[in-house]
């Protein structure tokens, strides 16, 4: 299909917003109510690769504290991490001097709902951190577990409806998965990436999850 329609319409637009002169960019067009900015996660052919090399073991959660991971830190300003991650997250999200975010759209891809209130929204570390101890990070300095808990780069966190990320609590694959199943897949390459960058071993029903679902990926 051609797009010059779209083109002109757009043309068309620039010019009638010019002469009234309104400042909105025409930009806005192609942006979503919402949007959920988690870093993309490695392909699929690449996340079963890493997941091939993962160590399968047993968990163990002896000793486990959520404290242990330092989190939320500052980031920049009076900004952390999840600030950060709202501003990040959502659409046309407003903040005030804290950095506390006072407005904006928020699209939640685990059940695809979108909220207008940072206060229905939890940052959900992806791979839980209980789940990332049982894994391996029990052995890590706590300066390696803070990094884990504010890691940015990696997909790993994601501002999500509070309700969901608790129900999800510390569970891996084998047992929950977002509802919204045009996620899934993001979500399982996501998963291994995080485990595969911080060298973090998983179980054998995790794995045959991941596998299952990179399947169909």
């Amino acid at each position: 299909m051609s797009r010059r329609p779209m083109f002109y319409a757009r043309r068309r637009l620039a010019t009638f917003a010019a002469l009234l002169g309104l400042t909105a960019s025409i930009a806005l067009l192609d942006s979503p109510a919402a949007s959920a900015a988690l870093p993309t996660p490695v392909s699929a052919a690449t996340a079963r690769t890493y997941l091939a090399s993962l160590t399968v073991a047993a968990e163990n959660r002896t000793g486990y504290d959520r404290d242990l991971f330092p989190h939320w830190i500052t980031i920049s300003g009076s900004c952390d991490t999840r600030e950060t991650v709202l501003k990040r997250d959502g659409s046309n999200v407003t903040t005030n001097s804290s950095c506390s975010a006072t407005g904006g759209s928020w699209y939640s891809p685990y059940d695809g709902a979108t909220w207008t209130a940072a206060s229905d929204l939890d940052i959900d570390h992806l791979v839980p951190l209980a789940e990332a101890w049982d894994s391996g990070a029990s052995k890590w300095t706590t300066a390696q577990r803070q990094a884990f808990a504010n890691d940015l780069t990696r997909p790993q966190l994601i501002a999500v409806t509070d309700n969901v990320n608790q129900s999800k609590g510390d569970q891996d694959p084998a047992t929950w998965m977002p509802s919204l199943t045009s996620y899934r897949c993001t979500y399982v390459r996501a998963w291994v990436q995080v485990k595969y960058y911080y060298n973090l071993s998983v179980d054998s029903a995790e794995k045959s999850a991941l596998q299952g679902y990179l399947a169909n990926c």
